[in-house]
Parts: C-alpha cells; structure tokens; sequence
C-alpha cells in the first residue's frame, strides 16, 4: 500500500471514533432554576381586574334577586418579603493625636555639576554647485568689408571728403591771410570732390532690408542744389534760326517788287528794312555757328566726359532707367557755362519712357552740376564746342 492510503485510512477512522464517543467528554449541563408561581383561574383574574362601580350598580338594579353570594376567591398567599439585615454602623476608628516631627532643617542644596558643553559639530561642507560648461564660442568669419553706399558714381573711386569741406569738382587747399606786411591774400574755403564709387547699385527696392527705407544725408556734405534751382527758374532761349531762314526771308521781298511793277503801288519801305535786317541778322548766325579752327581732340573730348562722369549720379535709377541709353543736347556759352534752359533729350533707347525719362534727369542734374563753374574747353574751338550732344551710357559715356 501507498503512504497517501495510510494516511487517509488513518484519518477516516479517527474522525467516524471521534462522532461516536465524542459525547463521552461533554460536561453535564447546568441545573434550570424554576421560578415560585401562583396559578388563579380566569374568574378571579376578571374580579380582581374589574371596577367596584358597576358591581354597585348592578346590585342595585337587581334588589330583589336574592343569590347566594359568591364564595370569595381566596387571598393569594402573601409573599413574604425578605428584608436583608440592616448593615450594622462599624464604630469610627477614634484617631490617634498626630505626632509632633520636627521639621527638617533645610540641608543646602549640593552645586550643580558642570555640564560640559559638548563642542560644537563642525557643519558638513556644503558641496560647491558644478560650474556651469564652458561654451567656446565659434571664431566668426571673417567678413568683406562692404563699402558704404554712395549715391555717387564717378569712374574714379573718390573718398568722403572732410565734414567741413565744400563740395566740388577738384580738390582745393584752404587759403588762411597770413598776419605781417605782406600782401594779403583772398581768403578761400577747403573744397574736395564728393564722394563717389565706382560700382553702379542696381536698384534702391533690392537693397537689404535691414537698412532703413529713407535715410538723409549729414549736413554736413549738402549737394549743391542753387545752380540747378537758378537753372530751372531761367527762361528758355530760342533755338538759333537755321542758315537758310534768310533765303525764305528774302521770298517776300522778291515776291514785292514784281507786285509793285504793275500796280505802281508805294512799297512799304519798313516791311523791305524790316525784311533786309533780318536777312543780314540770319546771315551772322550762320557765319557765327560755322565751324572754324580744328575740331576738338580725342584727349579734350575725354576730359570732358570724365568730368561730367564725376557729376553722374546714377544711384537712385531704377533697373530699368541703368539699362536705358539717352542723347542729351545743350547749348554752351562762351565762357563754358551750359544753358539750361537748351538741354533737351534727342533720343533714347534700351528702355520705356519712365525709364528715359528718369536716365535724362540724371543726365540733366550732372550737366548742370558740372557746368556750373564752366567746361574746361578751348576757347579758340569754341565754333564745336557751342552745341554738345552727350551719349549718356551706365556702360560707357560718349561726346560728339
């Protein structure tokens, strides 16, 4: 047989002993205590409970009736009540007079014993916070130096002139009157070129944002704007009368005399003066504007372009106006100062009429600017030079 048999056979067996002799081993159980009753019948329990008023009353309604009157019910024995004896008063105990002690004398107290302090904990070392990385910054790179924007574009690359310099075309040193007995000298101010570039900006719109939209130049370097005011206010002179205006003016006076020959008519004598004078007048404009002496040099034609290149403002051109070709005409006195009032543009091409008209204002300021204290040209050749047609290129510039 398997252990796990003997252990369950085992274990029936205890338990089926254990129901059978298990009452063996119970204790008896306690004796019940029966309470003292008294046992009445209904009758006397109904005449005890009923009122004595209507036992009267019907006594009295039925006198005549003569019964036997009803044995009384007996008294229910009297329980005697058990009165438990009176706890009997234990005497006083008499107190015995107090014995008299002698107050202790006050011993002196013993002196406190020094404590000694305990020496004082050292804090522990607060832990110093980590220093924070450090963060190597990267070499920038290293940047062109961009110019500075100019509005002025010449050939020649000029730099900014002094904050106290007037601005003009060819740099001049400051004459101061020296003190003593020496002649004096005409005081004269220090005038330098206007600063130029040489690089021509492509529009004002592609320029970067970051700089301001309009921005003014110091006062310092005011651009010279009387001549051109003076210009613009002076009256247009006419053109010059072609030479052969005196052969059609002549027509007339040709045309008359037949007319008078077979009317014999009086010919007005101030019409045929009037007609004869400006016959001879046409006839010394045209001997005025024909061309004497040689003509003008390639050098003398090239100082001239460039020095109204040094004029030639083309920084506030639009894209358009840059890409655009105008031919300028303007008449030039003797004295080399250009006329205003004669500037006019022959032609244009490479762009609308916006943008001609933009090109030929430009061309216009820097005649004006430049011609205001005279071209340098050869008087003796002043036959070719008293009417100048200018070809205003951003490329090149040219001068016939």
């Amino acid at each position: 047989m398997q252990t796990g048999t003997k252990i369950s056979g085992a274990a029936h067996i205890g338990l089926i002993g254990l129901a059978f002799l298990g009452g063996v081993f119970d204790s008896d159980p306690p004796p019940l205590e029966m309470p003292a009753v008294s046992v009445i019948s209904a009758e006397e329990y109904a005449a005890l409970t009923q009122p004595r008023a209507e036992t009267q009353a019907e006594t009295a309604e039925t006198p005549a009736e003569t019964e036997a009157p009803a044995p009384e019910p007996e008294p229910p024995p009297a329980v005697e009540e058990v009165t438990p004896p009176e706890a009997v008063a234990e005497p006083e105990p008499e107190t015995a007079p107090e014995p008299e002690v002698a107050e202790p004398k006050p011993q002196p107290e013993p002196p406190a014993p020094q404590v000694a302090e305990p020496p004082p904990t050292p804090e522990p070392p607060t832990p110093e916070p980590p220093a924070p990385p450090v963060v190597v910054a990267p070499e920038p790179k290293p940047t062109k130096p961009q110019p500075r924007p100019v509005e002025r574009v010449a050939p020649e690359v000029v730099a900014a002139p002094p904050p106290d310099t007037k601005p003009a075309e060819e740099a001049t040193p400051a004459v101061v009157p020296e003190k003593g007995p020496a002649k004096p000298q005409e005081q004269k101010e220090a005038t330098a070129p206007e600063e130029a570039t040489d690089r021509i900006r492509p529009d004002a719109k592609a320029e970067s944002s970051l700089a301001p939209s309009t921005s003014r130049r110091p006062p310092s370097t005011p651009r010279p704007t009387v001549p051109e005011k003076v210009v613009e206010t002076a009256q247009p002179k006419p053109e010059p009368k072609p030479a052969a205006k005196p052969e059609t003016k002549t027509e007339p006076k040709t045309a008359a005399k037949p007319e008078a020959k077979p009317e014999a008519k009086p010919v007005d004598k101030s019409a045929v003066n009037d007609a004869l004078a400006e016959a001879l007048g046409g006839g010394q404009q045209a001997a005025a504007h024909a061309p004497a002496g040689p003509p003008l040099s390639e050098g003398e034609k090239d100082a001239l372009r460039v020095q109204v290149s040094k004029c030639w403002n083309v920084g506030s051109l639009s894209s358009a106006a840059l890409n655009t070709t105008v031919v300028v005409a303007v008449n030039v006195a003797q004295d080399g100062k250009p006329d205003g009032g004669s500037i006019r543009m022959v032609s244009s091409s490479g762009g609308d009429d916006t943008a001609a008209r933009q090109a030929y204002e430009a061309a216009r300021r820097a005649i004006l600017r430049c011609g205001a204290s005279g071209f340098d040209l050869p008087a003796e050749k002043y036959a070719h030079w008293s009417e100048i047609e200018m070809t205003f290129n951003p490329e090149r510039m040219r001068i016939k």
